[in-house]
């Protein structure tokens, strides 16, 4: 029985009950189609109808509707079959709607904005020292780079379904506050609610704030060098985090607050970690640790004010001419990122695991010493060693995650966005 089938049923359940039933039912059924042209498009109505096991009115109804959200175009005409009119052809359009995703890193500010045919609209990034800033000027500067790509969005005639926050450390979700971020030194910071004051945003539009981990595993999980059903993603920068993906679904915990491998012990003699703790793998291998090991003239060069993605680069230089301090650095980084990574892969046995950030970078010289300590330690032998490679995203992973999660929020709820057009629908 399909969804269109199931209404009848749904519209005798009783008074009262027939119109909210049957308004479920047709989101349900727009949800369908949708679904069907952004996997099998472009395709004819008559293609999206059989897909999607629904009849021909029913589907030229709903593409009406979808039309007239802006979330569906026709485009020329193809041949359904051997016989007949050849019928237009239907395709995702979302070029009047976008998504904006937003990144606090330590030292950086980042926005990414996406329309939901996955074309770039627009690219931001601020060198921003969010730990000697603080949460309220850091947020106060992340609203005006969003208030600046909302308003040419609105000039363009663009609607903003919402915005997606990333940020690195435990976050509530629900509400939308950063529970504790070390290296920012934040802590119970409302960022959801103060971006939302700020931007003077109507409570319609969501504001989806989540750990930069987290939404970077979204981002590489679909992606054909990644793409895997279960997959670790391991930032590599400041700080060192996790996003886990089983089953094609994040892996929250209990409170929303897993992932926090950077954290784990690996060094009951080493040094004091920003979370207050010692022997961190952040102090191991997080950038400032990188740039400590492999070029401390760097270091002593003011490399904190710096923008990451300069760092690496530079790291990338120095081994790729053989520079010896560099390679035995990364060397040394290595062997003790593959300590790390040894937890997952025992503890979850992901099929692949993508290192982010700097680690991208210089993954060359990193994964030869990471894996051979990975093999030493994976319990069950080399059969669960998973496969490590570097993000195709390197730095914008996390900020076209949080943009993404609206994306998919306006497919899972097409209703969500008010007809850009008027029509009888």
């Amino acid at each position: 029985m399909n969804v269109s089938q199931s209404a009848a049923g749904a519209a005798t359940g009783g008074p009262g009950r027939a119109p909210a039933d049957q308004v479920a039912v047709r989101r349900a059924n727009l949800v369908r189609v949708l679904g069907v042209v952004r996997s099998a498009g472009p395709l004819s109505r008559a293609a999206a109808a059989r897909h999607a096991g629904l009849t021909r009115a029913t589907v030229s109804s709903l593409v009406a509707e979808l039309i007239g959200r802006g979330l569906l175009r026709e485009t020329g005409f193809q041949q359904d079959g051997t016989v007949g009119r050849p019928g237009r052809r239907l395709e995702i359009d979302g070029r009047a709607v976008s998504a904006l995703g937003l990144e606090v890193n330590s030292r950086y500010l980042a926005a990414w904005s996406t329309d939901l045919a996955g074309r770039t609209r627009h690219e931001r990034r601020v060198v921003h020292d969010a730990t000697r800033e603080g949460a309220e000027r850091t947020i106060r500067a992340l609203a005006g780079i969003a208030a600046e790509l909302l308003g040419e969005a609105r000039a363009a005639g663009v609607r903003t379904a919402g915005i997606g926050v990333a940020v690195p450390g435990p976050v509530d979700t629900d509400g939308g506050t950063v529970r504790a971020a070390p290296n920012l030194g934040w802590r119970d910071v409302p960022a959801a609610r103060l971006l939302r004051e700020l931007l003077g945003l109507p409570d319609g539009t969501t504001v989806a704030v989540d750990n930069e981990a987290n939404l970077a595993a979204l981002a590489e999980c679909g992606r054909a060098g990644a793409g895997a059903a279960d997959l670790v993603y391991v930032t590599g920068e400041e700080g060192i985090g996790a996003g886990i993906v089983v089953n094609g679904g994040l892996l929250r915990g209990a409170g929303g607050f897993s992932g926090e491998l950077g954290h784990l012990q690996v060094d009951p003699a080493g040094g004091t970690c920003a979370c207050g703790r010692t022997g961190c793998l952040e102090t191991k291998v997080g950038l400032t640790a990188a740039i400590r090991i492999a070029a401390p003239d760097l270091a002593a060069g003011g490399a904190a004010s710096r923008d990451p993605r300069e760092l690496a680069g530079e790291l990338l230089r120095r081994a790729t001419e053989g520079d010896p301090r560099a390679l035995a650095g990364l060397d040394e980084i290595g062997r003790w990122l593959g300590i790390g990574l040894a937890v997952p892969v025992n503890l979850l046995n992901p099929e692949v695991i993508v290192l982010g950030g700097y680690f991208a970078a210089v993954a060359p010289y990193l994964l030869p010493a990471a894996m051979r300590e990975l093999r030493e330690r994976a319990v069950a032998g080399d059969a669960a060693v998973s496969r490590v490679t570097g993000s195709a995203l390197g730095f914008s992973a996390a900020v076209r995650g949080a943009a993404g999660v609206i994306v998919e929020e306006v497919f899972a709820d097409p209703t969500r966005l008010m007809p850009a057009v008027t029509g009888d629908g």
